[in-house]
């Protein structure tokens, strides 16, 4: 629970670029539609490459969504592959990921983040990133509303490059 609590704190960061509880923020480049962003703690560094979506559907409730890969070597995490769609996500529908004819499931729901537990997971999905031009969120809200999250992975390989150069 510490872990999504830390993670809460470190997009507010993000979002609002001031400096919170002695962290240090960080922006190390804008990539096309992706950017990489630094915080350093008491506890170390932490690197992730970001994005927010291209497309939003359904187009009349615009949310605070977001894409990210995070690297904290101090807690030996590197590739972490997570997503808010900007609102708590239900436990009775999967939250998928699909770009062409690959789908990856995100297994963990917790206080509106989603995240892959399985590190192998992970890693074919940023190979597929790397190779793609688009990736789509599915979520489910709690009302069992659908969403679709469209994310353009330009700008990705660089922005996650940078991300992993960072906290290595």
């Amino acid at each position: 629970m510490s872990i999504i609590k830390n993670f809460i704190i470190l997009i507010l960061v993000s979002l609002f670029a001031v400096s919170v509880n002695s962290q240090e923020v960080k922006k190390v480049g804008k990539f096309k539609d992706w950017e990489t962003i630094i915080i350093t703690e008491q506890t170390g560094k932490v690197c992730f490459a970001q994005s927010v979506p291209v497309l939003q559907a359904p187009k009349s409730n615009p949310r605070e969504a977001r894409m990210f890969v995070s690297f904290r070597p101090a807690e030996k995490i590197n590739d972490e592959i997570s997503v808010t769609g900007g609102y708590e996500f239900n436990n009775q529908n999967s939250i998928i990921a699909t770009s062409g004819k690959s789908k990856y499931k995100f297994d963990i729901a917790q206080e509106g983040f989603a995240w892959i537990a399985d590190n192998k997971l992970e890693n074919k999905m940023i190979k597929t990133m790397k190779k793609g031009s688009r990736i789509m969120i599915t979520g489910h809200n709690q009302k069992g509303s659908q969403t679709i999250d469209h994310y353009s992975l330009l700008g990705f390989t660089k922005a996650y490059n940078a991300a992993k150069t960072s906290c290595s």
